[in-house]
Parts: C-alpha cells; structure tokens; sequence
C-alpha cells in the first residue's frame, strides 16, 4: 500500500486496526536499533529511513532531490514488508540475514532482493531485525551504496 500520509504517525493511522500493534513495534524497533544519522519519513509511500542530504548531498542517483534510502516499512495487501537495501547490495549482510533466520524463526523466510514478507504478523522477529538495523552505519551504507549501486549503474 503507497500512502499519501506526510508522516509515519498518519500512515499508521491508515492502515487496518490488527496491523496497528505491529507495525507500531516494528517501527519502535527500527528507531531504537538504527545508527545515529538516518531520518525517518516518509518515502516512496511507505515509512523510510534515509541518509538526508546534509550528510549525503549527491542523493539518490535515480533522482538526486531525494536523500539516499536505506528502509523501508510497509503495510501491504497480504503482508507487512520491511525494505533493506542494505540487504540487496552487501552478500555478507544478506547470508548473516538468511541463516540468523533460520536459525530463530520457526517459519519460512518469505524474501526478495531487499523485501522481507511477514505474511503472520505475531511470527516478526523483532530482536533479529533490531540486530539488522544495527549492523549498517550511514557511513558504511553511503560506501556500500557509491561501490555496490551507484557506481555499478554507470558500467
């Protein structure tokens, strides 16, 4: 679901009463375990989580007015999904993701490139995502993304 709300309080505010709860503690999550420098709000519809343009002023290569993202949550039609691109463009990061998850969550992992499907809302790992949030400083997250991504796209 993309959402017109202007700030993550309005978004949640939209979405189905039973979701509310959830995606309340994931965004808790997210604001407590992410490293000091990314903002939160909204972007792409959804609540983000960026690098803004005081600590990155190049932005986003796809259009350089937005800051650069990183995540991102959302209520969607069958799920709540979480955006890492973290995820997407580091394998470390993405092969410590998969097998912690394995590890913990007694159900499948449901994933793309850098979408998380939480189909059964009660089944989150929250303190597992909270350790994924913490793993990327934004300094980290601009070298991944300038060597991984931006750069990659000019080849």
């Amino acid at each position: 679901m993309t959402s017109d709300a202007t700030t993550p309080e309005a978004y949640i505010a939209e979405i189905p009463e039973e979701r509310k709860p959830y995606m309340h503690k994931l965004r808790d999550t997210i604001l407590k375990n992410l490293p000091e420098g990314f903002r939160e709000e909204m972007s792409y519809g959804m609540i983000g989580y960026v690098v803004p343009h005081e600590l990155y002023p190049p932005g986003y290569h796809v259009n350089p007015q937005l800051p650069l993202p990183f995540l991102s949550i959302a209520s969607q039609k069958n799920n709540l999904a979480l955006y890492h691109m973290g995820i997407y463009a580091n394998p470390e990061l993405h092969d410590w993701w998969v097998a912690e998850y394995k590890n913990r969550v007694p159900s499948r992992l449901d994933m793309g490139k850098s979408c998380i499907r939480f189909k059964k809302p009660e089944q989150i790992p929250y303190d597992l995502i909270g350790e994924l949030c913490s793993k990327v400083s934004v300094e980290e997250w601009i070298s991944t993304y300038e060597n991984q991504i931006k750069n990659y796209r000019k080849k």
